[in-house]
């Protein structure tokens, strides 16, 4: 049984039939999914979704399709980390690592919003499917289309971390890599959409894709005991992953399921080389202004977010602040989370670290109040960011001597 209603613009409410739109010809605000949420009430309960899949699906009365999901089965349900030698190290008493660099088939949360965007792209009849990416959804896109049987188009920036190239290639999609920012990728793409009849997941299926995002906080809250934490440090790229969280969080307590009353903040996490939500939100403006990305994170650099008013409202109503993280501190960031719980993210990872950090020394996160940092993808596609700030490994001979010599010698070593 399907609860979505159909789509509903963002800024005046006017209501859209379930198709491949994304904006209101009226106001041109984006559209987002709408749902009965009294029937929902009706029949999800904690226990329903206890007894669910372990896969993003256990919450699928609250996902924009109409039957049943025919992607992304595996995707999802990823650990919620109880991160005790980080917290020790920033001196806060409560703080979690919700880990989608383990998030199945690609290692990046994008395989949430794509199981959602495919599933519903098989429902509108599409058998063509695209995407304007950053790396990690054209992983995720060429990944999971190719096990759904998609025909499939990605567009990247042309300087994509190799890594993510190949992650994309081995699944061999049609892959085009753009002489440009994502910026310019995302709106020769929208020209591409208005011509083709393709399903772009993050274009005409954006209000679809995006609700995918909504589980990270699903799972959130259900690992948590049915209770949202209090602070959020997430990243952001265009913005739409704070805004499905803070909407999460929101629907569990409509619906009842959270135990607690909802008492999050929610915080953002940018690089300073590109970092036009922040800047708002540290300044109090209403305006975001378009920057020309620079940064070693690849994926967040988006210098025109699609969702950064709404990102901003989120952060702002929700009692949350912004932190930036230049490239060595994103870096710092890696390194610290690898050594210290022994997970290895990307370099997006490393802003919200870096940024929690400053955040949490600022006094905008009080140390005696739970935090989670959203990690979003994995290091291994990311390694030439941090390739030369690692230190090498210590060459020796086959024998003893050689190996007491070169590392049992060295300063510091205790025998």
């Amino acid at each position: 049984m399907s609860f979505l209603k159909g789509l509903r613009c963002r800024e005046c409410a006017r209501e859209y039939p379930k198709e491949a739109i994304y904006v209101c010809e009226y106001c041109f605000g984006s559209l987002e999914a709408a749902y009965d949420y009294d029937g929902i009430k009706q029949v999800l309960t904690r226990e329903k979704i206890e007894k669910g899949p372990k896969s993003l699906w256990r919450y699928r009365e609250l996902l924009p399709i109409d039957g049943e999901p025919t992607a992304g089965f595996y995707s999802g349900f990823t650990p919620l980390v109880k991160a005790d030698r980080l917290a020790r190290e920033w001196g806060v008493r409560e703080l979690y690592i919700k880990d989608d660099s383990v998030c199945h088939p690609t290692w990046s949360f994008k395989d949430r919003v794509v199981a959602v965007a495919l599933s519903r792209a098989r429902e509108l009849g599409f058998d063509t499917v695209a995407c304007a990416s950053t790396g990690n959804l054209a992983n995720s896109v060429s990944a999971n289309a190719a096990w759904a049987g998609f025909k499939r188009y990605i567009f990247i920036p042309a300087n994509l971390e190799r890594a993510k190239i190949i992650g994309s290639l081995v699944y061999a999609p049609n892959l085009v890599a753009v002489s440009g920012n994502y910026d310019e990728v995302n709106r020769l793409c929208s020209e591409i959409a208005s011509k083709y009849a393709w399903g772009f997941v993050n274009i005409n299926l954006r209000a679809y894709y995006a609700e995918g995002s909504k589980t990270l906080g699903f799972e959130i809250a259900e690992q948590l005991g049915w209770r949202a934490p209090r602070h959020v440090v997430a990243p952001a790229a265009s913005g739409s992953l704070i805004t499905k969280i803070w909407k999460a969080f929101q629907e569990f307590e409509k619906l009842g399921i959270l135990k607690e009353k909802l008492n999050t903040s929610i915080h953002c996490a940018q690089p300073e080389g590109c970092s036009p939500i922040a800047d708002a939100i540290v300044s109090k403006s209403d305006t975001i202004r378009p920057v020309k990305p620079e940064t070693i994170a690849k994926s967040l650099a988006i210098g025109n977010p699609a969702d950064g008013y709404y990102a901003k409202d989120v952060v702002m109503q929700s009692g949350g602040f912004a932190a930036k993280a230049t490239d060595d501190e994103i870096r710092e960031g890696i390194k610290l989370l690898a050594c210290t719980e022994g997970i290895f993210t990307e370099t997006a990872g490393g802003v919200t670290v870096a940024c929690a950090k400053k955040l949490i020394e600022q006094g905008r996160i009080p140390r005696d109040e739970s935090l989670v940092l959203a990690i979003t993808g994995n290091g291994l596609k990311t390694q030439e960011a941090i390739q030369n700030a690692v230190g090498e490994a210590v060459r020796i001979e086959p024998n003893l001597s050689s190996f007491e010599e070169a590392v049992m010698k060295r300063p510091g070593v205790k025998v």
